[in-house]
């Protein structure tokens, strides 16, 4: 089955990558930074269209699903503790990022596609006591959908500890009350995601290691909790952010009789979700950026195919099947007449979804 999406700040492809998973065609995307562009070139053939605020509505293709991570620097904990130091404005009063989300709003306005996911970062939902997720909110009810949202920590199915805002929409008229999918704890491990053989560049220096060692006692004994974390190799690690090319003090890899070191960026991508078929053509300072910009694909792919399921449940080529099949790669078979191409297993009720 095939449904057209539209990819907005795209960044290196995650959520793209989990709606293909179910079908999608992506008909149109958009990236402003140029390095997240290369990334997203090597993985999708394509490369995206530029600042989404110059490019005219006219331009963007009719499409049944917007899929947007729209910049979350004026909502994060970081972002918001930084502007106010500076006396800048954040939320959805900072001057250079709040017309992007409004951006949303004109070409749901415009283009009507049936659903809309976003994601985000959870402090969205608390900025400003709550008030700047009410007006999010109502900006998109006005635009025409219902809309539910739900924080997930990534802990459940990659070894770090990851909580974002997601955000799915649907067309009022279309009469969806959507849920959101279950998350079992599957117990991941830090360690099973480590490569065997690690460059000694990773490795911090003793110069390095010693600033963060002292940086974090400094911190300790003014009774703050601030400073690098030696991560659990057989738990979850801190969130992976952006900031991570500055000196990896977030997540840090202890080794035997020898400083810790970074994380490199296959694990990093790894943590996220991606599998090892991914590729990060780029340096390892703009990997770590892209990367702890990212989603996490498996949490996005399950709920992208909990909401092609909403959307095309009453579709006689989405075709119901015994709950107790559970079958996970894609297939081609034949029922009824009809190619069988995808096999979606989400942990309820299994759908085979036929091409169109």
């Amino acid at each position: 089955m095939s449904f057209k999406f539209i990819d907005l700040f795209a960044g290196i492809g995650g959520t793209r990558q989990a709606f293909e998973a179910f079908g999608g065609k992506c008909i149109f995307s958009s990236e402003i930074d140029e390095f997240a562009c290369k990334t997203y070139f090597e993985n999708f053939n394509e490369i995206p269209a530029g600042d989404i605020t110059k490019i005219n509505l006219d331009e963007i293709p009719k499409h049944d699903v917007l899929i947007a991570g729209f910049p979350c620097q004026p909502f994060s904990l970081a972002g918001v503790s930084k502007r106010n130091s500076l006396g800048r404005p954040h939320g959805l009063d900072c001057e250079d990022k709040d017309n992007l989300f409004y951006k949303i709003i004109e070409i749901l306005k415009k283009k009507e596609p049936k659903a809309f996911f976003l994601e985000n970062v959870k402090h969205l939902y608390f900025h400003d006591k709550g008030q700047t997720y009410q007006i999010i909110k109502k900006q998109l009810n006005d635009a025409g959908y219902d809309v539910c949202e739900k924080i997930i920590d990534a802990s459940f199915v990659v070894p770090q500890h990851r909580e974002r805002i997601y955000i799915v929409g649907f067309k009022k008229e279309l009469k969806i009350k959507f849920t959101f999918p279950t998350f079992s704890d599957s117990n991941p491990q830090l360690r099973k995601i480590l490569e065997s053989k690690v460059e000694e560049k990773y490795t911090l220096s003793d110069k390095l290691w010693t600033y963060l060692q002292s940086y974090k006692q400094k911190q300790k004994d003014k009774g703050n909790g601030f400073g690098y974390g030696m991560a659990n190799l057989d738990g979850i690690t801190r969130t992976l952010s952006s900031r991570y090319y500055k000196d990896g003090a977030e997540i840090l890899i202890p080794q035997n009789n020898k400083n810790p070191r970074r994380l490199t960026p296959r694990e990093c991508a790894r943590i996220m979700g991606f599998s090892d078929n991914f590729k990060m053509p780029v340096s390892d300072h703009q990997a770590y950026r892209q990367l702890g910009n990212s989603v996490v694909v498996p949490i996005v792919k399950k709920i992208a195919g909990r909401m092609i399921i909403y959307l095309y449940k009453n579709d006689p080529l989405v075709i119901p099947v015994l709950p107790l099949i559970k079958l996970q790669k894609s297939s081609k078979n034949s029922l009824n007449g009809a190619e069988i191409t995808t096999m979606i297993s989400l942990g309820e009720r299994p759908l085979i979804l036929a091409n169109r």
